[in-house]
């Protein structure tokens, strides 16, 4: 009989169809089973299949410790078939206690520190346990919560472990899904027992009471939080919003008059070493004038030494300038995006997040005690068998001994269950003594009073809560604010009121000459002091000399570019004179179309002259031209073709335009407006040509040109006219470059 023929199961579907429905399930698959955490114990599935799994290895807080290999090796082939790796990597996070607040696991061995360093491989580090785990674990063997089929169907694993300890709030979660994240910061274990006992007192407490109680986040590292409680209420209200997160520093005086800054405690998530490397960077780029040195003294405990440059900083303004330009200040978010009932991606308010805990509890309270119910029945039913043995011992002894099938007899004379009738037959002997007697009646009594106050339990509200109330203050006992683990670590404060930041920044710098260069070809770079152009400056091959300034440190530059906008650079922060310095377009965000019209150093009070080649100009206050931006600032609206030519200062009372058709017209200052933005008004009008150069001069004491010639106004007269006007071909002997000097 030959073999039938293979039919492939191939079915016409559309594209867009098949491809959003395997979206859509690798999507779901996605938020519930890897990035968000349930509302309930606040973990993640490969979480919960580490603890389950440790606790099946028999990994509680008083055992030994084992390998590390063994726990993911277990993990992996009974609960979770994943990566090694990504496995190892979320029992050594649940193990620092410098990135879980409540730390989940005891590790032993090297499993990594603040510096980012990573942990040691599987097969060196050992680990168990912790009291908290085993809070979250506790009940697991009393029917407290669903168990479902492992991926191979061999096992079952907890849908969710019964969690007397709130960890979603107390720990933290953050992942990222499909279209969603999650944030949740960690927060102190004694707040949130408050909070929880008072929702149970009374589950009408106001947002306004709970907030009271849980002030904001705690992180493990300490840190300060800088914000409002309104905007912290405000993000707890919602389950959206941020905390602004700073270091803890502290002035210590070091002799000679002189101190040093050290910081003691810094924001969460920051790996100590990155952020030594960023203010080193800083100093380097001469970005922190007012800083000499940054050293780690750190052993146990985080120990960042900050060196300024002179006693006369000050403290306050150079950690301002720090936190600014720095990871010392962080914004963690707070995003409570969470399965609500393990199915459903909901973004709770710390409200909802508290009574999804409590309800997750009042739940685990009903079915535990239900279980308990059950093992009493069961036992009383054979206790009860066991004192009828007792009543007619004799009677009992005569039927096991004479009859070949004892138990449908027992059954029979004394009306026993069968349940019953099996453990009489399985009794020994020593258990007939008299004593043991006593013992099965006192047991009978004691468990008879259980089941009554149990099933009362059952059948009142109150009581639950009470229950309840009584395991969180419990919880809070072993792990609260008067421990040395839930002790508060992060505090609050207000930030500093710097009305100026600018001004800030200017205290901190150093006041120094320097010239600033910049090439043709837009190369950047500063020398130190007052220097006049010369020879020994060197340019990269085929570019040369364009801009040439006397300017302090304490200066800032200030660009106009062809395309209308202004851009404003620090002078400490500019590269120093080494090499041919830097491209200026990694400084601003200048399109490769535009270039430089002009470079000057600002001064305050000042009005500039703005003109585009199309004729149009107007004149603006040099303040309001200040770009604050990378971007910069646009002040001149310049349509294309057109371009803006020049910038220049305004004093006098005339304004003079040439073309390039070398016409000039001269006309009042007056007639020309003053704006913060716009095209501006017609200066000179042409038929095909464009503008070439305006300036500002006083008619009395005449025009100069490029040539440094000074026209006087009675050669100049017959050129004055008024605004928009063509003009007339320049005097004989005006600059053959047709500009203004």
């Amino acid at each position: 009989m030959g073999e039938l023929p293979i039919k492939d199961d191939i079915r016409p579907e559309q594209l867009s169809k098949a491809l959003s429905e395997r979206y859509l399930a690798y999507a779901l698959s996605t938020i519930t089973q890897r990035a968000l955490p349930d509302a309930r114990d606040g973990l993640k599935p490969v979480h919960r299949r580490l603890l389950h799994a440790m606790r099946e290895l028999g990994l509680n807080p008083q055992a030994g410790f084992k390998k590390c290999a063994r726990v993911v090796g277990d993990v992996i082939g009974k609960f979770h078939p994943h990566g090694d790796q990504s496995v190892y990597d979320a029992l050594v996070r649940l193990a620092q206690d410098f990135a879980v607040r409540y730390p989940l696991v005891e590790g032993q061995g090297n499993f990594g520190n603040v510096d980012g360093d990573n942990a040691a491989a599987m097969r060196y580090t050992e680990s168990r346990l912790t009291e908290v785990a085993q809070s979250l674990l506790e009940g697991l063997d009393e029917n407290a919560v669903d168990f479902r089929p492992t991926y191979s169907g061999e096992d079952e694993e907890p849908v969710v472990l019964p969690a007397a300890f709130p960890n979603l709030l107390a720990n933290g979660s953050s992942g990222i899904a499909v279209g969603m994240a999650t944030s949740v910061p960690p927060h102190n274990l004694g707040e949130l027992c408050q909070a929880i006992v008072a929702l149970l007192e009374n589950p009408n407490t106001q947002d306004r009471t709970l907030f009271k109680m849980v002030k904001g986040p705690d992180f493990p590292t300490g840190g300060i939080i800088i914000d409002d409680a309104a905007s912290i209420a405000e993000a707890y209200k919602t389950g959206r919003g941020g905390f602004r997160v700073r270091a803890a520093w502290q002035r210590e005086e070091a002799g000679r008059g002189m101190y040093q800054i050290v910081v003691h405690q810094i924001p969460y998530g920051v790996q100590k070493s990155k952020l030594i490397e960023r203010i080193a960077e800083l100093i380097e780029q001469k970005k922190l004038a007012a800083l000499d040195d940054v050293r780690d003294e750190s052993a146990e405990d985080v120990r960042l030494v900050l060196v300024p440059k002179s006693r006369a900083v000050d403290p306050e303004l150079l950690m301002e300038q720090l936190f600014r330009l720095s990871d010392l200040e962080t914004r963690i978010p707070l995003n409570m995006n969470v399965l609500d009932g393990g199915l459903v991606p909901k973004v709770m308010s710390l409200r909802d997040a508290l009574m999804a805990f409590i309800a997750h509890r009042r739940e685990v309270l009903e079915r535990r005690t239900s279980h308990r119910l059950a093992k009493i029945a069961a036992r009383l039913e054979v206790l009860e068998g066991y004192l009828l043995v007792y009543l007619n011992l004799d009677k009992v002894i005569k039927i096991i001994r004479t009859e070949d099938e004892p138990k449908p007899k027992l059954m029979k004379a004394f009306s026993l269950t069968e349940v019953q009738a099996e453990a009489i037959l399985n009794m020994r002997l020593r258990s007939l003594r008299k004593l043991e007697e006593m013992e099965i009646r006192g047991e009978h009594t004691d468990l008879t009073k259980e089941q009554k106050e149990l099933k009362k339990l059952l059948g009142s509200e109150s009581m639950k809560s009470a229950r309840l109330i009584e395991e969180t203050k419990a919880i809070d006992a072993k792990f609260g604010q008067k421990t040395k683990l839930g002790k508060r670590r992060t505090l609050f404060a207000d930030a500093p009121a710097i009305a100026d930041e600018i001004a800030v920044l200017e205290q901190m710098v150093e006041r120094e000459p320097i010239t600033v260069v910049c090439s043709e070809k837009g190369w950047l770079r500063s020398l130190k002091g007052h220097q006049e152009p010369s020879d020994t400056i060197k340019y990269r091959e085929g570019d040369r000399q364009r801009f040439w300034l006397h300017a302090e440190t304490t200066d800032k530059l200030m660009l106009f570019a062809t395309d209308g906008r202004f851009f404003t650079l620090d002078c400490s922060k500019l590269p120093g004179g080494r090499g041919n310095g830097e491209a200026i377009r990694t400084f601003i965000d200048l399109p490769p179309e535009a270039d430089l019209v002009s470079m000057f150093v600002h001064r305050d009070g000042r009005k500039l002259l703005l003109a585009a080649t199309s004729g149009h100009g107007f004149v603006t206050a040099e303040d309001d031209a200040v770009a604050l931006k990378r971007s910069g600032k646009q002040v001149m609206n310049v349509p294309a073709p057109a371009e803006a030519v020049t910038c220049s200062f305004v004093y006098g009372d005339f304004v003079a335009v040439i073309g390039e058709n070398r016409k000039l017209v001269l006309f009042p200052l007056a007639e020309v407006p003053e704006l913060a933005r716009g095209r501006g008004v017609i200066l000179q009008r042409y038929k095909d040509g464009k503008l070439l150069d305006a300036a500002t001069f006083t008619w009395k004491e005449g025009l100069k040109d490029q040539n440094n010639r000074t026209w006087t106004r009675d050669e100049l007269k017959d050129w004055k006219a008024a605004r928009a006007q063509a003009g007339r071909l320049v005097p004989r002997g005006f600059a053959k470059s047709g500009k203004f000097g």
